[in-house]
């Protein structure tokens, strides 16, 4: 998906601005005597054990001379020693001397000061959320960087997990979550907000009923996507799939397939004869996801119960020999 030009070059300036309040314009970095890519470079051997400059310069993309030039330093600093590899005499293995990990404790206070000190001006939802940002882009640059096939985890990001059952702050994290995207690219306002934030609310108090469950994908401790199946609402044995959405930040990893996957799983558990969903017409992306779990389109007409005229559309999923 390609983002618009005004978010390229917000997310440009944001970028801007992080590399002067963090130092990197200066010619050292993290109150060290060493530039920026030596910092990287001793956190990256504590990260590591051991590591060769080779595998140093490959991973911080960097020529070798550079490296070969830095790794000089630091071993006549006192920061490094080199000794030979097990299966490789010609190669050196970098470790850190007690030096070195004095100075690494440093590098990470101070690393770890400036973060608070950010945090601190921010409520804990923009922390979570700026947690969350940063991982992701700092993995989807990796990613462009190296050319990493389709879905190949990278360093930086978080795992997401899916959980069943209640989690603190479903209701008004999924209400958020819709408010947000249908607003955003949809015109939806406060009546469709309302109307999720309310309907949540009532479901969350029948989740005890054994045909009722929603589920939620969390990263950081932050709940970036869900979807619930309600046994009760529709009756005749007939399942009623609800409040699917993801945060825009997770769209494309397949944990929208993972969420869907379980709510799918669950209905087959428990034997109804079919699922019901409703959306509307223009939502693709989501109509292929269901439909490769055995949705079919079965009615649509023009309507307005989200609060702005679509075409709503309604999708059935019928058990296996129902």
């Amino acid at each position: 998906m390609t983002a618009d030009a005004t978010l390229v070059n917000d997310i440009r300036a944001a970028s801007r601005c992080m590399v002067r309040e963090l130092g990197f314009m200066a010619s050292t970095l993290a109150a060290t005597q060493y530039s920026a890519s030596a910092v990287h470079a001793l956190l990256e051997i504590e990260a590591r054990g051991s590591i060769t400059a080779a595998q140093l310069a490959e991973f911080l993309g960097l020529d070798k001379s550079s490296v070969s030039r830095m790794v000089a330093k630091l071993v006549k600093n006192g920061e490094v020693n080199e000794q030979p590899c097990t299966d490789d005499a010609r190669a050196k293995q970098l470790l850190l001397t007690a030096h070195g990990s004095r100075t690494v404790a440093d590098i990470h206070a101070y690393g770890q000061m400036q973060v608070r000190s950010a945090m601190a001006q921010l409520n804990p939802s923009q922390q979570q959320a700026v947690a969350q940002g940063l991982s992701a882009y700092a993995g989807a640059l990796q990613t462009h960087r190296l050319g990493a096939k389709a879905g190949q985890p990278t360093a930086g990001t978080s795992a997401i997990t899916v959980h069943s059952g209640y989690r603190p702050g479903v209701i008004g994290r999924v209400a958020e979550m819709h408010a947000a995207f249908y607003a955003r690219h949809w015109g939806f306002g406060q009546f469709f907000e309302s109307k999720v934030a309310t309907g949540v609310a009532e479901f969350a108090g029948r989740l005890a009923e054994p045909g009722n469950q929603i589920w939620t994908a969390v990263q950081n401790d932050r709940i970036v996507g869900s979807v619930a199946i309600d046994g009760q609402d529709l009756g005749d044995n007939q399942a009623h799939l609800r409040w699917f959405i993801l945060d825009d930040g997770c769209r494309g990893s397949g944990v929208g397939r993972q969420l869907m996957a379980q709510a799918m799983a669950f209905c087959d558990q428990r034997g109804f004869a079919s699922t019901q969903l409703w959306t509307f017409q223009g939502l693709d992306a989501a109509r292929r996801l269901y439909e490769s779990f055995g949705f079919a389109l079965v009615h649509e007409e023009a309507g307005q119960q989200w609060g702005s005229k679509v075409v709503e559309q309604q999708f059935t999923r019928r058990l296996h020999g129902a």
